[in-house]
This record gives structure tokens, sequence and C-alpha cells, in this order.
């Protein structure tokens, strides 16, 4: 078996420093790109919101339009 020494004790945990580091940066990375994630699902939820809320105005709309013209179908038992 290899003699452990304090030098190869120190290039395996400069080697791992540097691994560390790299993971590190990765890390970073990865939580940008998962707020510019969140970022962009919170503006579809908004479109999403504003898309119901011109829908359910639009509704409204037709069911006043219909009651004035009378051609509301009752609907079937």
């Amino acid at each position: 078996m290899a003699e452990v020494t304090n030098d190869l004790i120190y290039e395996v945990l400069k080697s791992m420093q540097g691994r560390l580091s790299n993971i590190e940066y990765k890390l970073v990375d990865v939580d940008n790109r998962l707020n510019s994630l969140s970022t962009q699902m919170n503006a579809v939820h908004l479109d999403v919101s504003n898309i119901y809320q011109t829908l359910g105005r639009l509704d409204a709309r037709i069911t006043r339009i219909e009651k004035r013209l009378d051609i509301i179908e009752e609907p079937a038992e």
C-alpha cells in the first residue's frame, strides 16, 4: 500500500477544492436559470389571469346582449 504523506493529502485537497469551485460556479448558473424560469412562469400566470378576466367581461356582455335581443335559450331539462 502506498504511503500517505502530507504532500499527497495536500494534492488531493487542492484537486477537490478546484472541483468544488467548479460545482459552485455551475450551481450559481442553475440558480440564475431557475430564477429566470420562475419570473417567466409568473408572467405566464399573469397573462392567463388577464385572459380569464377578459373572457369573463365578454361573457357578461354577450349575456346582456342576448337578454336585450330576447334570444336567450332556456336550458334543457
